[in-house]
């Protein structure tokens, strides 16, 4: 499947604005929409509300832009909500498109770039994975796939999780023995690998299949993945038979284990969904001011999971609202299917499904199923969709009391509404770096985790206090730049109510000598420290800046809590450290050489064996690479040699 976005947006954006006063002003703000509605045309387009420092705070769509920002103006008829917004806004920017469906899509665009505070926000937004069978090879590879399809071959997805896709691929190894490994793997073997011996891979990579023979095997898992699963099964099974007849037993007995492989998979499908073909199916529930929208993935009648997604900003918004601004961001970078089945009808329903359509190159329905296998899917999302949302409501309750205790503990006037922990990472001062993560009443804020290279060069390699010093001082430093008056808010990021420190009195010496330089006085740091078994007991001492030590009982709710926050932070650091370690590793003296990229540094290094030697090379010898021109081999040749 492929994703296509509109690209005939009339680009001549206007932006308006009125001078008045910063503070939020319903007065001001309505001035502000008025002297826009002047001259907007009655034509579709996309609106963005600004405030007085251009933040986006809203992005709407209107089919008459004249009309719907009018709307505005008319303020006993808004919402509290709204009233707010209109009382922040100082300017306007207005794109005008050529339909509505046009304007949706763009309003989705938008609305994933800005995240505005007043529109409703698709928290997850991370990237769906998909099953790749490339095409690019003789013997084609079968993989997982996130990000950007530029690899040419067929993509299957989306699947609800990783934990999905590596569950199908294991199926796909053992039913039809493709290939996992790189083509670097396969093209440097002499003999076959473990898979080979466990069953897992047919070994084209040392002639044990024949080429028409894997070819057709990839044929098969294209079968099953559209969802073709009984002609795979019949064919298998025709095939066991003439084995036996033939007395092949040994085929015969490999043929029935795959056919046992492709029978469990069938009988593990949760969702009953035989008939449905392609679908993807949401149902919404609503409590206590929170949503929670319920997905499942169907595709070629099989199950491919289901997730659940709790969007933010969603209090005083209709639920028709919520549910269409969480559709068109959802599928802002997933391919519908075909059909799309919802369980409630939208009064922009024809408008969703012709904007998806535009942006899928192909037809998609939305529809309400009344009757039938679709029905009955739809009910069973429902039912997922309340109880995921009474679990959320549960771990929210338990995250407010942790988040109240929390407050009590250190001494701070509310239950912290952010709090950002940090930690370094390095070996003996190599590829060091520092980390942050960021946490709220919601849970892990992972949009917001930063990474801090270690690059001042008073920093000396392996000092944990000077790293941690460097940290401190480039994020406050930033942040007092950005907000200094503290007016952003803290769900999108913002200032701290609580920092947390990885270490002992050391550390926490630091970050309170980083904030009194910086003029700081209202931010409360803690430092954790491992206790005398490095905290598997859960002996951490805590470090307040008053000077007080103390320790929590093994079994506190909120010991756990913070344990779980200092080894988030440990993960991603290390991880963090990890990826710039391996970086380093793949780097070469080449890449400092100006117009040399990878194709031409592969050919040099090809020949010549290691850059050293490429490095000592004459200029004839540079010239005789393959693929190496008499200019770039002068260019590489004056690069180490006319200095």
């Amino acid at each position: 499947m492929s994703v296509r976005t509109p690209d005939r947006f009339n680009e001549d954006a206007a932006t308006y604005a009125v001078k008045g006063s910063d503070a939020p002003d319903l007065q001001t703000g309505v001035a502000a929409i008025r002297n826009v509605v002047q001259t907007l045309p009655v034509r579709p387009g996309v609106y963005r509300m600004q405030d007085a420092r251009g933040d986006v705070l809203y992005v709407g769509k209107a089919k008459a832009l004249k009309n719907r920002v009018g709307n505005y103006t008319q303020v006993s008829r808004l919402s509290k909500r709204l009233q707010r917004m209109v009382g922040q806004t100082r300017s306007m920017t207005v794109v005008t498109t050529n339909s509505e469906a046009e304007a949706l899509l763009l309003e989705a665009q938008l609305i994933k770039r800005y995240r505005p505070p007043y529109n409703v926000l698709l928290r997850d937004d991370k990237s769906f994975p998909f099953i790749l069978i490339r095409a690019d090879h003789d013997y084609p590879r079968v993989q997982l796939h996130r990000g950007a399809r530029r690899a040419k071959g067929d993509y299957y997805g989306p699947f609800a999780g990783a934990g999905q896709v590596r569950k199908t691929l294991n199926a796909l190894q053992k039913l039809f023995l493709l290939r996992s490994c790189t083509d670097g793997f396969f093209n440097t073997r002499d003999r076959p690998c473990l898979l080979y011996q466990i069953k897992r891979c047919s070994a084209p990579c040392v002639d044990r299949i024949s080429a028409p023979d894997y070819a057709e095997l990839v044929a098969d898992s294209k079968r099953f993945l559209e969802g073709k699963s009984t002609e795979v099964q019949a064919k298998l099974g025709a095939q066991m038979q003439d084995a036996a007849e033939k007395m092949d037993f040994e085929l015969a007995a490999v043929l029935r284990d795959r056919l046992k492989a492709l029978t469990f998979i069938q009988g593990t499908q949760a969702i009953n969904a035989e008939g449905v073909g392609d679908a993807d199916v949401f149902a919404m529930a609503e409590k206590e001011g929170q949503v929670g929208i319920q997905a499942f993935f169907i595709r070629g009648g099989q199950n491919w999971g289901h997730r659940a997604f709790f969007p933010a900003h969603v209090a005083d918004v209709p639920e028709d609202e919520v549910f269409s601004q969480f559709l068109m961001q959802f599928y802002e970078e997933v391919p519908p299917a075909r059909n799309v089945l919802i369980d409630r009808d939208l009064a922009e329903c024809e408008l969703l499904a012709e904007a998806m359509s535009e942006r899928a190159g192909y037809k998609v329905a939305l529809s309400v199923p009344q009757r039938s296998a679709r029905r009955r899917l739809i009910e069973q999302a429902k039912r997922n969709a309340v109880e995921a949302l009474d679990r959320r409501l549960a771990e929210s309750t338990t995250q407010a009391r942790l988040l109240r205790e929390v407050a009590e503990l250190f001494g701070l006037s509310d239950p912290p509404q952010r709090i950002e922990v940090y930690d370094n990472s390095h070996i003996q001062g190599t590829n060091a770096l520092g980390a942050m993560i960021v946490a709220g009443p919601e849970g892990y804020r992972k949009g917001q985790y930063r990474k801090f290279n270690i690059k001042r060069a008073e920093t000396a390699p392996g000092d944990d206090f000077a790293m941690m010093r460097e940290v401190l001082t480039r994020r406050f430093k930033r942040a007092q730049d950005e907000d200094p008056d503290r007016e952003g808010d803290r769900n999108g990021g913002g200032w701290p109510d609580l920092v947390l420190v990885d270490g002992g009195r050391g550390q926490l010496g630091v970050a309170m000598q980083v904030l009194e330089e910086l003029g700081i006085e209202d931010v409360t740091v803690v430092g954790i420290a491992k206790g005398p078994h490095h905290g598997r007991e859960g002996r951490e001492v805590f470090h307040m800046m008053d000077g007080r030590e103390f320790q929590l009982p093994v079994n506190s709710p909120v010991l756990f809590y913070l344990q779980r926050l200092r080894d988030e932070v440990h993960r991603f650091a290390i991880g963090a450290h990890r990826e710039k370690r391996a970086k380093a590793m793949g780097a070469s003296p080449l890449d400092e050489v100006p117009g040399i990229g990878p194709a031409r540094k592969k050919a040099l290094l090809m020949h010549f064996g290691t850059a050293k030697a490429v490095r000592g090379a004459s200029l004839e010898d540079l010239q005789k690479a393959p693929g190496v021109s008499k200019g770039t081999a002068q260019q590489v040749y004056d690069f180490y040699h006319a200095r």
